[in-house]
C-alpha cells in the first residue's frame, strides 16, 4: 500500500504542474505568459502610449483650436539700449550692455511704458550698476537678472504688467 500512495502523489505533482530534480517546480506555459510576458507587455505598451500622448500624437481636437481662440495677441515694446559700470572691488571697470524687449499681453501695459520710461530706465540704471561680474555668472544669474528686472517695471507700471523681459543682446566687459 505505500507503493499505491507514493504513485498517487507522483500523479498530484505533475497534475499540479509537475516537479523538476531537486525540489523545483516548471512554470507552465501560461503561467509564463501571465507572470512574465503579460506585465512586460503592459509596461512597454503603457510607456509607449504615453509617450505618444506627450508628443502629441492623440489630438485633443477642438480643445486645441479653443485655446488659440481665447489666447490674447503678443506685444512687445524695444528699450533703449543700456550700458552701465558693474560694481567692482578692485576699481577695474567692466561695463554690462543690454538691448532689451518686453513682452506683454496687455495692450494698456505697452501705453503705460512711455510716459513713463524715465522712471523705467532710472530704476533699471540704479539696480544693474549695483550688480557684480559674478551676479551674472551661468544661465541662473541671467534668470535672476530677467525676473528682477520684470519685478521692477511692474512695480513702476502697476496695475498693468508685463508678462516677460527679452535680452535681445547682453554682453559683459
Amino acid at each position: 500500500m505505500a507503493e499505491n500512495d507514493e504513485t498517487e502523489v507522483e500523479e498530484v505533482a505533475e497534475a499540479e504542474g509537475g516537479e523538476e530534480e531537486g525540489g523545483k517546480r516548471k512554470l507552465s506555459g501560461k503561467k509564463l505568459v501571465l507572470l512574465v510576458v503579460l506585465p512586460a507587455l503592459l509596461v512597454l505598451g503603457g510607456g509607449g502610449g504615453a509617450a505618444a500622448w506627450f508628443m502629441g500624437m492623440f489630438d485633443g481636437g477642438g480643445a486645441q483650436v479653443a485655446y488659440i481662440e481665447d489666447e490674447k495677441p503678443i506685444l512687445f515694446y524695444e528699450m533703449p539700449e543700456l550700458l552701465v559700470n558693474l560694481s567692482s572691488e578692485d576699481r577695474r571697470s567692466q561695463y554690462l550692455k543690454l538691448k532689451i524687449a518686453l513682452e506683454m499681453t496687455d495692450a494698456g501695459a505697452r501705453n503705460a511704458i512711455e510716459p513713463l520710461m524715465p522712471r523705467i530706465l532710472d530704476i533699471f540704471q540704479i539696480y544693474l550698476r549695483e550688480l557684480r561680474r559674478e551676479d551674472l555668472d551661468g544661465s541662473a544669474g541671467v534668470y535672476r537678472l530677467k525676473e528682477e528686472l520684470v519685478r521692477r517695471i511692474n512695480l513702476v507700471i502697476s496695475p498693468r504688467q508685463i508678462d516677460r523681459v527679452l535680452f535681445r543682446e547682453i554682453v559683459v566687459q
